[in-house]
């Protein structure tokens, strides 16, 4: 199975609808999203996906969002972590602004892949025998380039797609 991974959305529209245009031509129907969606609005866009979201520093308005969440295909969730075990893995997905929570996730050991935001940067690590990925941001403030990336569970291939 194949999981989109996008982080720091920020209200980017152009730059979320060229990524989900791009998931929808791939036949890609789940998304991890690493936080910072900021508006209800900006959820509502994902409402053909199944969608994991997890909360950011930057998502103020989380009751709309959560409310889109929940209009999103079966299965879509919201929250501070999200926890799960897909084709296989165990995954954990964090925004990455409470530094000592994601350090807490790694060191415990137990997960193939943490997916992590925040930063707006691309990320690919090892810790142990955690998988540690950023997919770097669609939106923001940040002038670091605008990316989102596709995870394939089974082979472990991470493509990178840059966004504009």
């Amino acid at each position: 199975m194949k999981i989109a991974i996008l982080s720091d959305t920020h209200n980017n529209c152009y730059g979320i609808e060229d990524a989900l245009d791009r998931l929808t031509v791939m036949n890609i129907q789940h998304i991890i999203h690493c936080g910072d969606m900021t508006r209800g609005e900006t959820a509502e866009l994902f409402k053909n996906f199944c969608i994991h979201h997890v909360w950011g520093n930057g998502d103020l308005d989380t009751l709309s969002i959560q409310f889109a969440i929940q209009e999103c295909k079966a299965g879509s969730s919201t929250g501070e972590v999200f926890t799960d075990i897909i084709d296989g893995k165990h995954i954990a997905a964090l925004h990455g602004h409470n530094t000592s929570l994601l350090n807490t996730l790694a060191q415990k050991g137990c997960y193939d892949y943490i997916f992590h935001g925040h930063t707006h940067r691309i990320r690919d690590d090892i810790y142990g025998k955690t998988r540690i990925i950023n997919p770097g941001a669609i939106g923001g403030a940040f002038r670091s380039a605008r990316s989102f990336c596709v995870l394939d569970l089974v082979s472990g291939d991470l493509t990178n797609y840059p966004i504009g």
